[in-house]
């Protein structure tokens, strides 16, 4: 079933609207002395912000795209009967929220027929948000300013660029501690603004390249279209555009070799 500019438009309206009124609820928690941090299975953090968020996330599209099925980082998948699946996040980066460091957000990705078509990153405690819809372009709004449209970087080479990633640690994970040390190295500058905040610093032209080497489905949902949609690239560490590989590389695409060349110890 070919996509439908009117459904997409509609769906993107209202994942923009829900995406804010997730991010407000998440406030009512952000840097409240009495929060309480919960430990799941595989030992990552969460809290009552998280599953109330998603929860409104998830009635509300239930509301409006009944049978659309939802996918989400806390509870369980809702299956759907129609081409559209949403992924949502309802806080990507807990470790930074539960800390009361701003650079957290959350994520709303959509997808027709299993690809990317549109996505939202919404960043609640600084009021700043990046979204996109396949041909449409990518656009950046920070509180009450008029929406510009989102566009990368033509900084080249890494050696003049910034480089992004959310932890050190992650490298080890996989024991591809290699891989940041040599990106650290050539890059101008290094920093771990990352997670969904460093993604949107690609997308908006202040940081050149982000590198993930472990994450979830949820983590990267919208950041294909947007990433693309801005003029960039979004890969995993072989290249290919794809949100679903557990790994992350965005770049403002005139890096994208230079970076792959070192992710995969040839550069």
């Amino acid at each position: 079933m070919s996509l439908d500019p009117h459904e997409m438009t509609s769906r993107l309206v209202l994942a923009l609207q829900i995406a804010r009124e997730a991010g407000k609820i998440t406030l009512e928690y952000f840097r409240r002395e009495d929060l309480e941090v919960e430990r799941k299975g595989d030992d990552s953090p969460v809290t009552a912000a998280d599953r109330r968020a998603e929860e409104h996330l998830r009635n509300r599209i239930a509301e409006a795209f009944a049978l659309d099925a939802v996918v989400g980082e806390e509870l369980s998948d809702r299956p759907g009967s129609s081409p559209y699946r949403w992924i949502v996040d309802p806080i990507d980066g807990t470790k930074a929220f539960i800390h009361g460091v701003p650079l957290y957000g959350t994520l709303i990705g959509i997808e027709h027929e299993g690809e990317s078509v549109a996505g939202v990153v919404y960043i609640p405690a600084l009021d700043e948000c990046v979204y996109a819809s396949r041909g449409n372009g990518a656009w950046y709004v920070q509180g009450q300013k008029p929406k510009r449209p989102a566009k990368v970087s033509k900084q080249a080479p890494l050696s003049q660029g910034l480089f992004l990633t959310s932890e050190v640690g992650a490298f080890d994970e996989i024991d591809r501690r290699d891989v940041y040390d040599r990106l650290q190295s050539t890059a101008r500058l290094s920093r771990t603004w990352g997670d969904c905040y460093g993604y949107l610093m690609v997308a908006t032209g202040r940081a050149e390249v982000m590198v993930d080497p472990v994450v979830s489905l949820w983590d990267l949902a919208p950041m294909l279209p947007i990433l693309e949609e801005a003029g960039g690239t979004f890969t995993d560490w072989q290249g290919r555009p794809t949100i679903r590989s557990g790994q992350a590389i965005a770049t403002n695409g005139l890096l994208l070799d230079e970076v792959l060349a070192i992710v995969q110890g040839s550069g």
